[in-house]
């Protein structure tokens, strides 16, 4: 498990800062909410079909499918909707700094809710040196965008999108087991992807699609989103849920930018300057306060209960 665990985490480290490149990409000629309800439905149904034909699993039950709507809508339509409706008006910098309050609204959250415990100093330190990391990463000049103001709905929406999300995560926690985890991640897929299909139509999307003039990056961008941002990125996402703590699975918020310059940098030839290497060394040290604080708090609590 713990080997699963790792290859989780770093599938969602890699392969989800990748995903800000191919959203940007998508978004050129397809309409966000509608590429994103076409992402998450492809991928949940082929997890359902995989389930029946090759696992012979039994079909996902009402819980299920409950399970899947609640949190479907949650992180997909409330939090992925946000993000790749914001990137047609937010620079990527921005989108990447505003989603990094993830981590954040998870702990508090967390601590807010009945039965919650209030996270200790250290995990609090390593939030802030997180968001300290990714200030000193986008700088100062990002913030206005390059070439004017930041939208103030778009980052609006990102933030209320990032608080859909940290809700979504911590409602999986709570919420009953799926009867296979495929089962799991395959309801909530097909589920959020058509609350996003919805929702695009509702605000007029249909109408905007042009598939004649859709380009040949927007469609390899959606086929990398479906296959390693769902697919892979996404079931390993609710395998850590499953298996972590949410401060430690919403870590993903501040690394997911240092592995988009990295890549800008080796693919695109993005200049790598000593401010993005110092940042990146801030953000990953938060990232280590968050585990080493949180394991130290949970591991003990195991002990006393397999010793009563």
């Amino acid at each position: 498990m713990r080997g699963r665990l790792l290859a989780a985490f770093a599938a969602v480290y890699i392969i989800w800062g990748s995903t800000y490149l191919a959203i940007r990409f998508a978004v050129e000629t397809l309409p966000p909410l509608l590429m994103a309800g076409a992402r998450f439905t492809i991928a949940g149904l082929i997890l359902l079909l995989w389930s029946r034909a090759v696992q012979h699993a039994q079909r996902p039950s009402h819980a299920d499918w409950h399970t899947g709507l609640v949190s479907g809508a949650l992180l997909l339509l409330g939090g992925n909707g946000a993000v790749v409706w914001a990137e047609t008006r937010v620079p990527s910098g921005i989108a990447a700094l505003l989603v990094a309050v993830v981590p954040l609204w998870m702990v508090l959250l967390d601590w807010l809710r009945p039965g919650g415990q209030r996270p200790g100093a250290p995990v609090f330190a390593g939030l802030g040196l997180g968001l300290v990391g990714l200030g000193l990463l986008v700088g100062p000049d990002a913030l206005h965008g390059g070439s004017g103001a930041v939208s103030s709905i778009g980052a609006a929406v990102l933030i209320a999108g990032s608080l859909s999300w940290a809700i979504g995560s911590l409602y999986i926690k709570q919420a009953p087991r799926p009867t296979t985890s495929i089962n799991g991640s395959g309801t909530q897929m097909f589920a959020g992807g058509i609350c996003l299909l919805v929702a695009g139509t509702l605000v007029g999307e249909l109408a905007r699609l042009d598939v004649a003039h859709v380009s040949e990056r927007s469609v390899i961008g959606l086929l990398y989103l479906i296959v390693f941002g769902s697919l892979i990125g996404f079931t390993a996402y609710l395998y850590m849920l499953a298996h972590t703590t949410a401060a430690k699975a919403s870590t993903y918020a501040y690394v997911n930018p240092v592995v988009a310059v990295i890549l800008g940098w080796a693919f695109a030839h993005e200049p790598l300057t000593m401010r993005t290497v110092l940042s990146a060394a801030v953000i990953l040290a938060g990232v280590v306060i968050i585990t080493v604080a949180r394991d130290g708090r949970v591991i003990p609590r195991v002990e006393r209960r397999a010793a009563a």
